[in-house]
């Protein structure tokens, strides 16, 4: 028996498999679609509080962990080939966890506490950075950090808490802006 304690993601290949990511017990689970189980991996890289997991068209897993401030791309097999942002670090936005999403003064940087990451048509990255920042980061398909957008507010564009993203065919970005209630449609390059 495999324990599932507190999913907090799932995301399937184009083989049909499921992967799913943990906070008890941090991991990635994988399964056949019949429900046969095929590995787990990533015991000993994530954080209590991993948020999201998407697989891109090209079948490499990539992670969005808010307790170390990471987003990581895997093989399917769970062999880490990239990772943006560096873990333990926060970028500076005025937020305190103890005061928490009001205490956010302004958007900074990657990455502080993000939530989950959307691979384009084109391969680009887009990254919700939610609980400690009030941003969204595109990425080229290396890592390579393009443009960041959004501020504080309720206002087009602004945000509070984003906290799920998606990339339409058109390239359309659309952001769950969680605690504003709603959901912002966006350019690819972050026009309301």
């Amino acid at each position: 028996d495999r324990w599932h304690n507190d999913v907090d993601g799932v995301a399937v290949d184009s083989r049909d498999r499921v992967y799913m990511i943990t906070r008890g017990d941090p991991r990635v689970i994988v399964y056949e679609s019949d429900g046969s189980f095929v590995a787990s991996w990533g015991e000993d890289i994530f954080s209590p509080r991993t948020h999201g997991i998407t697989v891109g068209p090209d079948d490499s897993v990539y992670t969005v962990d808010d307790g170390d401030h990471t987003v990581r791309r895997f093989t399917p097999e769970g062999k880490q080939i990239m990772m943006i942002g560096t873990p333990g670090v926060a970028s500076d936005t005025g937020y305190d966890i103890k005061k928490g999403l009001g205490s956010i003064t302004h958007g900074g940087p990657p990455f502080n506490r993000p939530t989950n990451v959307a691979v384009a048509p084109n391969g680009e990255l887009y990254v919700c950075d939610g609980y400690g920042n009030a941003r969204v980061h595109r990425f080229t398909s290396e890592g390579e950090l393009i443009q960041s957008w959004g501020e504080p507010g309720t206002g087009p564009g602004q945000f509070n808490l984003p906290h799920g993203i998606w990339v339409a065919g058109s390239g359309q970005v659309l952001v769950a802006d969680r605690e504003n209630d709603r959901i912002q449609f966006l350019s690819p390059d972050g026009e309301f």
